[in-house]
């Protein structure tokens, strides 16, 4: 049987921005990831810092985080074509770090990317990327936000857990897909509203 997982192809950052210092995370990464799947989808999905990409050889290789979404997507009748995978974090962390820091100096990059691709929808994983986005909220964990339409930036967002805690346990790949068909039906919503029958 084939595999059905695919390694998506990484967007080269902007130019000055593969070299930003902003945080002190450029002192130990490896490069800065500024997403990864097609730049012009109507779906962008936020994740809380990008995964390894290659092995020890130097190998490229799917990480669990993207495995795991890739699956949940699948089950979820969304191609991979129709989204572009970003990261609240551009970096991917080697070591401990000031995380409330570097989160709120790599926030802006998000912000214009959003700007910048105007996609139709926008979707989180996990906790990290929940809180920073809605740091005014008394609780803003997946727990409380899953199954539910907020707007950020302009834009209708969900979440649903990161795929690690769904690797981790197996009982939440249920809400995960569940999730994912919310979205692919929130975005199916998006384009009938945008129809001839609306210009």
């Amino acid at each position: 049987m084939d595999h059905p997982y695919v390694i998506l192809p990484e967007e080269q950052a902007p130019h000055g921005i593969e070299h930003c210092e902003i945080c002190e995370l450029f002192k130990q990464r490896n490069r800065v990831v500024w997403g990864e799947g097609n730049p012009k989808a109507p779906l962008m999905l936020i994740l809380d810092n990008p995964g390894a990409r290659e092995d020890r050889e130097g190998n490229s290789f799917l990480c669990g985080t993207r495995e795991t979404l890739q699956f949940g997507m699948r089950e979820a009748g969304i191609d991979v074509n129709d989204v572009y995978v970003t990261y609240l974090l551009k970096c991917r962390p080697m070591r401990a770090y000031n995380k409330p820091g570097a989160r709120a100096a790599c926030l802006p990059h998000l912000q214009l990317q959003i700007f910048q691709k105007q996609p139709l929808v926008l979707f989180g994983f996990g906790n990290v990327v929940s809180e920073t986005l809605f740091t005014d909220m008394e609780s803003a964990t997946v727990k409380e936000l899953r199954g539910s339409w907020y707007e950020w930036q302009g834009r209708p967002i969900s979440f649903t857990y990161h795929p690690l805690a769904v690797r981790r346990r197996p009982n939440l790949l249920r809400f995960f897909v569940e999730d994912l068909k919310a979205l692919k039906e929130k975005w199916k919503e998006i384009q009938f509203s945008k129809g001839p029958a609306n210009l």
